[in-house]
């Protein structure tokens, strides 16, 4: 399936493809939009619109960083599509800015799938965090550092797999660690209670970036979501378990299409 790459009059790059109801994907910390495209053939049906974030692709003069301004952007993309209301699928750090576009503008959310990811992030543990992933980054070769994140994110280091995450890996020197920085303020705790919308939370069992029982937690904050967790998967389950992964997804949306 082909994609064709767009920029917003703000000046958003997005891909776009497909037609029925709108989809939205967003990707994690360092990733780019290129990297759903495992996903791609859920163009059969729906319309799937996936941004880069800012600082991230061919986003590259953002502004501020914050998960704020990365929910307000796919919001005015959204928008400037006359797009009403979407389906809103996030990986990791993308799951938190589908959490906030709930926050923003709650009705333009027709359903959440929020795939290993967080809702909240003590201040202080977030700092420890930041303090520790600086000095281990720290004179190290990009290749070294790309290298050290596939063993963090997957489960199985199969050449292919870690072919397909360098592929999509591309994190931007400048913008990495604001990014990160935003992804460690995140505070959701009274947010999800009110979330109303058909959510699904997915989990990898050997994740080790995001451990699977923080989405477990969410689960039970989030009134009548769906948890899945995927076994002998890592962080992105979307890459090491693509079929099921996209077998879940497609129920999921396909009880809750709103279209008539």
């Amino acid at each position: 399936m082909l994609s064709k790459m767009f920029k917003s009059d703000s000046g958003i790059p997005y891909l776009r493809l497909g037609e029925g109801e709108p989809l939205v994907f967003i990707h994690g910390l360092g990733e780019v939009k290129e990297g759903w495209e495992n996903q791609f053939e859920f163009a059969s049906q729906y319309d799937l619109i996936i941004p880069d974030l800012r600082g991230h692709g061919e986003y590259i003069s953002p502004g501020e960083i914050s998960i704020k301004n990365f929910a307000f952007d796919v919001i005015s993309l959204l928008e400037e599509l006359r797009i009403e209301s979407a389906h809103i699928c996030g990986l990791s750090m993308g799951g938190m800015v589908a959490q906030e576009i709930y926050r923003q503008a709650p009705e333009m959310c027709r359903s959440l799938m929020l795939v290993s990811t967080f809702h909240y992030a003590p201040k202080r543990l977030g700092k420890l965090f930041i303090k520790y992933r600086k000095a281990s980054a720290e004179n190290k070769s990009p290749q070294a550092i790309a290298e050290r994140s596939a063993k963090v994110c997957l489960y199985s280091w199969s050449k292919e797999n870690i072919e397909t995450f360098y592929k999509f890996y591309k994190p931007n020197k400048e913008f990495f660690f604001k990014s990160l920085e935003a992804c460690l303020k995140v505070n959701n705790l009274t947010l999800l209670p009110k979330i109303k919308v058909p959510t699904l939370i997915i989990g990898g069992q050997y994740d080790s970036v995001i451990p699977v029982w923080v989405q477990f937690l969410m689960h039970k904050q989030i009134r009548h979501s769906e948890f899945v967790i995927f076994r002998n998967t890592g962080h992105i389950a979307k890459l090491e378990a693509k079929d099921e992964f996209n077998q879940v997804l497609r129920t999921f949306l396909n009880k809750h299409k709103t279209a008539s």
